[in-house]
């Protein structure tokens, strides 16, 4: 075996390749490397936004003279803590392993996209990204991440929602075909369903509307393969059990996710009036949650605060209303691993 090793960098020779890792070194033996361990991560970033006037957008708030005072140090210290959030998914000490995709909702364009890959905390992990350019009256998209070294895109494309009476464009549904280390092949689909805005109830069709696409877009994956490996993430704005969740499980998606708590007080990824519940999901594919090892909500002291109304502890979210807080995000996010065999 041949390991060369700098200070971030790994060569291995794993399936008859030799295939770059991005990790901290450490004695392992050869059938640790028998074992390889897939993290995928989703995470709402609460209102990604540069700081330039898109004028075929409605993002005025979050510019310099806006409603949120957007200047260019907030925007550079919210990329580093969406950097560090993301960094710290991938655990602790020698256990420490880069996040191989990471899924982002609330990303505005390919600046801030550029900016978090290439000139933030994280521009050592080398991540590269595809993301969707949505008709969202905002300017709000979704974006996958990947590390180039365990990840290999194929195909990618967005998947535009029809719209029903009285909805809204949405964000597009991102998918993305890709091999992994070992040769299998990952179907991912990357989401964020219309607000809740207006009520659950006046709402709910424009979610179902979103879950009938992301079902047509699997049932067309799993009738060229029928073992497919498919996940499907992001911010449903849907509670567990809601009528597009429930949807999606009886037509064959898992809710892997749908008891993940964290280790530090959080029952869910989001609280809203002092409970916890989660609208971020991740859903599988039968022959893709065989493959679960743990699903949790990643809530490091770090990324909490005391919740001073209704007790414990909350989200350090980077804004209420116009009222800048400078944390993290309103969201927490969610850590899934996977078992594969090399």
């Amino acid at each position: 075996m041949i390991i060369i090793c700098t200070k971030s960098f790994l060569l291995l020779p794993l399936s008859r390749q030799y295939v770059y890792c991005i990790c901290y070194f450490r004695p392992m033996s050869i059938g640790l490397l028998l074992v390889s361990w897939f993290t995928l991560v989703e995470l709402n970033c609460e209102n990604l936004f540069d700081t330039q006037h898109d004028t075929l957008r409605q993002d005025t708030e979050f510019l310099p003279e806006g409603s949120h005072h957007w200047t260019r140090t907030r925007y550079w210290h919210k990329l580093n803590r969406v950097g560090q959030t993301i960094l710290a998914c991938g655990g602790e000490g020698e256990d420490w392993q880069l996040p191989d995709l990471v899924a982002l909702t609330e990303v505005e364009n390919d600046t801030v996209l550029r900016d978090l890959t290439r000139r933030s905390l994280l521009r050592q992990a080398r991540y590269e990204y595809v993301m969707t350019d949505s008709p969202d009256e905002r300017g709000i998209d979704v974006a996958l991440l990947y590390s180039p070294f365990s990840f290999a895109p194929v195909t990618h494309r967005s998947i535009r929602v029809p719209l029903l009476d009285d909805m809204k464009p949405t964000r597009d549904v991102l998918y993305v075909a890709g091999r992994t280390m070992g040769g299998d092949t990952l179907h991912v689909l990357v989401v964020h369903a219309p607000s809740r805005s207006g009520g659950e109830r006046a709402t709910r069709a424009f979610r179902m509307q979103v879950a009938r696409c992301i079902a047509q877009t699997a049932d067309s994956i799993r009738a060229v393969a029928p073992d497919a490996r498919i996940v499907v993430t992001g911010d449903f704005n849907a509670y567990r059990g809601e009528a597009c969740l429930a949807f999606l499980e009886e037509r064959g998606l898992r809710d892997v996710t749908a008891t993940a708590e964290g280790t530090h007080g959080a029952k869910g990824t989001y609280k809203y009036h002092g409970l916890w519940a989660s609208l971020d999901h991740t859903l599988c594919s039968t022959a893709m949650e065989q493959r679960v090892a743990e699903a949790f909500v990643m809530d490091a002291p770090f990324l909490l605060e005391d919740d001073e109304k209704y007790g414990g502890v909350q989200p350090r979210r980077n804004y209420l209303g116009p009222r800048y807080l400078n944390g993290f995000s309103d969201h927490l996010p969610l850590v899934v691993r996977f078992r594969f065999n090399n």
